[in-house]
């Protein structure tokens, strides 16, 4: 990504290059702010023209407008519940000329789908992808600006809570993606055993001789096949730079399948 370019009339929002630059995302400077965590999840969305796909709790949109951008065809429903976002998702939405194909539903992952937005979604999406916050709200101190704090951690057991959404939000044989730490993976699981199948689970190392410290998580509704631990994707090589794999995701859009 190069750097951070001002947008007029607003010091504290950023426009950022991803893909190699063929995508420009608008986020504010002093909130949470999207990075190769983003690209990877996004990169292992292999859907067809034609296909349907939820990014749950988007933020300003960067997760599935990286898939919009790659896959052209595909449909991308942004679910986020921070207002203050909306004006940001929007403007993404608009200069990235993805309009036709991307939109957005104001909604909160952790409360019951009941009669709410997410309500007439059900079961409708192809694939469904997350990047939850990934520290609990009670450990640590929050950070001082409230959107950046809610980015970063939430209540202990809301990410079951996601799970659930996802789940509900998917079609039978569909996929649902998330990226998370690493030692977060027992809860992840416990999350996902009763809910799917097919159940991939990647370490994410930064260097070939250093722990994971991520995992991309993936399930399919309906299916009963067995859990699978498949082969770490690593993001540096020991010499230094990005791995092959990660720079053409990073640069080019380029799939990394799960």
């Amino acid at each position: 990504m190069r750097a951070p370019r001002p947008v007029s009339g607003d010091d504290d929002v950023t426009h950022d290059a991803f893909l190699g630059g063929a995508l420009t995302i608008g986020q504010r400077k002093s909130g949470y702010r999207a990075g190769l965590d983003a690209v990877l999840l996004a990169a292992t969305c292999t859907a067809t023209a034609g296909q349907r796909i939820a990014d749950c709790g988007a933020g300003v949109g960067t997760v599935g407008l990286c898939v919009a951008r790659r896959l052209p065809g595909v449909a991308v429903t942004l679910i986020e519940r921070e207002a203050a976002y909306a004006g940001l998702i929007a403007a993404n939405i608009a200069d990235n000329a993805l309009a036709d194909r991307v939109h957005t539903v104001a909604a909160d992952l952790t409360v019951p789908l009941g009669s709410g937005p997410l309500a007439p979604l059900i079961g409708t999406f192809d694939h469904v992808l997350a990047n939850p916050p990934y520290a609990i709200d009670t450990d640590g101190t929050p950070a001082a600006d409230p959107l950046k704090a809610a980015a970063n951690a939430m209540p202990a057991g809301s990410l079951d809570d996601w799970v659930r959404t996802m789940a509900a939000l998917v079609r039978p044989g569909g996929s649902a993606t998330l990226i998370h730490r690493a030692d977060a993976i027992g809860m992840i699981l416990q999350a996902y055993l009763t809910r799917f199948g097919s159940i991939v689970v990647r370490p994410v190392q930064p260097r070939p001789e250093q722990p994971a410290y991520r995992v991309l998580v993936r399930g399919l509704r309906g299916s009963r096949a067995p859990l699978v631990l498949g082969p770490a994707i690593v993001v540096h090589a020991a010499s230094g730079g990005f791995c092959p794999a990660i720079e053409q995701a990073l640069r080019h859009g380029s799939a990394i399948p799960l």
